[in-house]
């Protein structure tokens, strides 16, 4: 390869610190920052937005990729090359539509935005947050008119985070799901409910920790190139695969959040971990749209990973056979009278809640119906900021049959907002169907990698993931991944039957 692809390359790198160093200063506001940091840690991830920016839309920039364009001409569409000059092309185009004064008001308000959602979240007061979320829903709004669209103007908004999807694929998306999980719900909510009470009884904390800990290991989860810290909304950050961090939250008498938010988050920590060494600092994994050095190639992709360790594995049925006995040597005195049977039909009670990543899995979608109904409202106009926790609570109400009691259990229970991420929350939805496609698709061609997971052994499992999705970054989009490993596009049908078998198991009951 000649000099013009070289250089080029080299610019994409420091473009890529940039955003590292960007990652490391968020990922310290969310964990150890003091509180009166937040102003100046937001005018400083407004410089190096604004440095990043001036790289990304130099002349020099351009005339690397045109140099690079020339140079290249000859290879195929499918490699490394062409690859990043596609992506490096669509990125420029896209930013030029967005004014640099709008991108950097987004990275200095996060902070303090974050803030002051950490303080109404704790005071159960949306009053604090209100201000600054108005600010991130019109800085939004400008967003997607820059950036323009067809049908509706969340659509823009989405193409940072799911390229491809609109309000109107979501549309018949979600009326599949509707379908298929009401059905569940019909019929699990006329038999008794599985015990659960014990989930809510004293949980040391550091027993929770040493359990997850644990856990995330098998998993293939790294610590020499992680950690686990904690914080209000776990969350996965990575500053290239050497250094991928996870965050959960531990609740005393609850041992769910840190359980599962910490295998969710390992799951997140995995795919960046796996990345191919090679496309480190590069194209592919650079998120150009969002300003965000990642691999995955879609926040979508990112979650069929997250909710793959966290419910696929981790809340099955073997998963409990095979380590059960560790979770009770670390609590002997709260678990003494309960069984591994009676573990796992509690961690997979079907029954409405209020908090989205404490539901269960067939009510969990519900929960991101009701937000991107909601985004796609606020960024259309036909829904005011002061009216956000009423409409909240009455969907809740009407699609759950639950009372909110404060704001803390409702409008104010996601970090995302805080950071202006509107156009996000389907990925979970996505993710969910992607993951259960995945399963489905790696038990089919190598049954004996379930196997190895009944026998507690998840090396294979890693190994299948990182060679179809992990090892790929951000050279193939969703779609083509999902094509290459199961031989079709998106496909709600096996995440229903998924549920459908998780509640037969559960319930006693068939569908």
């Amino acid at each position: 390869m000649g000099n013009a692809f070289q250089n080029l390359n080299h610019e994409i790198n420091r473009f890529n610190d940039i955003l590292n160093t960007m990652s490391v200063l968020i990922w310290d506001s969310r964990t150890k920052m003091p509180k009166q940091g937040a102003n100046s840690r937001g005018l400083q991830v407004g410089t190096l937005t604004s440095v990043a920016r001036e790289i990304l839309l130099s002349s020099k920039m351009r005339k690397l990729l045109d140099d690079s364009k020339n140079e290249t001409h000859n290879l195929d569409n499918d490699t490394f090359e062409k690859k990043t000059l596609l992506h490096l092309s669509e990125a420029i185009e896209y930013h030029d539509k967005i004014p640099e004064k709008i991108q950097v008001r987004k990275a200095e308000l996060e902070p303090l935005a974050h803030n002051a959602w950490a303080e109404a979240r704790e005071k159960k007061d949306f009053s604090i947050f209100k201000p600054f979320l108005e600010e991130q829903v019109n800085i939004a709004i400008e967003q997607a008119h820059c950036i323009g669209f067809n049908d509706h103007p969340y659509d823009a908004l989405m193409q940072r985070f799911e390229p491809g999807e609109s309000v109107n694929s979501l549309k018949k998306l979600f009326e599949v799901l509707k379908k298929g999980l009401g059905e569940i719900l019909e019929v699990t909510s006329k038999i008794d409910q599985p015990n659960k009470t014990f989930l809510y009884k004293e949980y040391p904390i550091d027993k929770q920790i040493e359990f997850s800990t644990s856990i995330a290991k098998k998993f293939g989860y790294d610590f020499e190139r992680g950690r686990l810290d904690s914080t209000v909304h776990p969350f996965e950050i990575s500053f290239t695969r050497e250094d991928v961090r996870i965050t959960t939250r531990y609740y005393k008498n609850f041992i769910n959040p840190s359980l599962f938010g910490t295998l969710h988050e390992a799951g997140h920590g995995i795919y960046e971990q796996n990345i191919n060494k090679k496309y480190t600092r590069s194209a592919m994994a650079t998120d150009f749209l969002s300003f965000y050095a990642v691999g995955g190639v879609s926040f979508g992709a990112h979650e069929s990973q997250s909710r793959l360790y966290e419910n696929h594995i981790g809340r099955s049925k073997i998963f409990w056979e095979n380590h059960y006995e560790e979770l009770f040597n670390c609590f002997p005195e709260t678990l003494k009278d309960v069984s591994d049977e009676d573990f796992f039909k509690a961690v997979n009670v079907i029954e409405p809640s209020l908090i989205r990543v404490e539901s269960d899995e067939s009510t969990y979608d519900f929960h991101i119906m009701l937000r991107v109904d909601i985004e796609s409202m606020l960024v259309d106009k036909s829904l005011k900021v002061s009216d956000l926790p009423h409409v909240w609570n009455d969907q809740i109400k009407k699609h759950l049959g639950l009372e909110v009691p404060d704001d803390s259990l409702g409008v104010l229970q996601d970090i995302h907002w805080s950071g202006g991420q509107f156009g996000t929350f389907c990925n979970y939805t996505i993710g969910n169907v992607m993951a259960a496609q995945l399963i489905d698709a790696m038990k089919k061609k190598e049954p004996e990698i379930q196997n190895q997971i009944n026998n507690a052994n998840y090396s294979p499992l890693l190994k299948w993931l990182s060679s179809n999705i992990h090892q790929h970054g951000r050279r193939y989009s969703r779609n083509e991944l999902l094509e290459k490993s199961t031989g079709e596009t998106l496909n709600p049908n096996p995440y229903i039957d998924y549920l459908k078998n998780k509640a037969s198991q559960v319930y006693g009951v068939k569908f």
